[in-house]
Formats: structure tokens, sequence, C-alpha cells
């Protein structure tokens, strides 16, 4: 079984980000569960890439950023990392979202064309 290089891309990408988000919330359940957290983040990042989700991937990455930022300008240094926990949650569910949008409105086209075809 071969794995294209893009799909390899993506995986990686995905072991990455899913591991990062993994080691923040594995430093607000404690220092012993950090090393589980990083794993089980590394191991659903690298499925999730698996599947073709870089969009989701990338919305979780700015949403981490944007509330890591949010966080240092609103609290201080010291709550970075909640910040971006946080961010890259919302982050994610808003990638979700946006790419059921996308998906929705690519079907719509793609329907409203081929009842025109027919007319």
């Amino acid at each position: 079984m071969s794995v294209s290089p893009r799909k390899l891309i993506d995986m990686l990408l995905g072991a990455v980000v899913m591991g990062t988000v993994g080691a923040l919330i594995g430093m607000l359940m404690g220092d012993e569960l950090i090393a589980v957290a990083i794993g089980i983040g590394m191991a659903m990042g690298t499925v999730i890439g698996m599947f073709g989700g870089r969009r989701f991937l990338i919305s979780i990455v700015l949403g981490a950023l944007a509330g890591g930022a949010l966080a240092w300008f609103v609290a201080g240094a010291d709550k970075i990392s909640f910040g971006a926990g946080a961010g890259a949650a919302m982050g994610g569910f808003l990638g979700v979202q946006s790419s059921m949008l996308l998906d929705l409105w690519a079907e719509h086209k793609r329907t409203a064309g081929v009842k025109e075809s027919q007319e």
C-alpha cells in the first residue's frame, strides 16, 4: 500500500497540529497526562490527515494563534496556553461548520447547473 505525498503531508500536518493541541490540553490536565494527551492528539491528527482534513487543521492552527494572541493581550503571557487551547477548539468548530457550508454551497451550484442543462 503506497501513500501519496499529499496524503503523507496531510497526515504529518495532522499529527503536528493535533499533537500540539493535545499538549495544550495536557498542560491543563496536569503534567503527568501531557504525554497521553499528545499521543492521543497525534493519533487523531494522523487519521484526520488521512481523510483529507487540511481545511479543518488549518482552521485549528488559525484559532490557536488568534486565541493565544487574544489571551496574551487580555490576561498576560501566563494565560497564552489557555487561550490557544480555547482558540483551537473554536477554530476546529468553525472549520467544521464552514466546511459543511462550502460543501452545501458547491452541491447547490452543481444541482442548479444540472437543472439548467435539462431545461
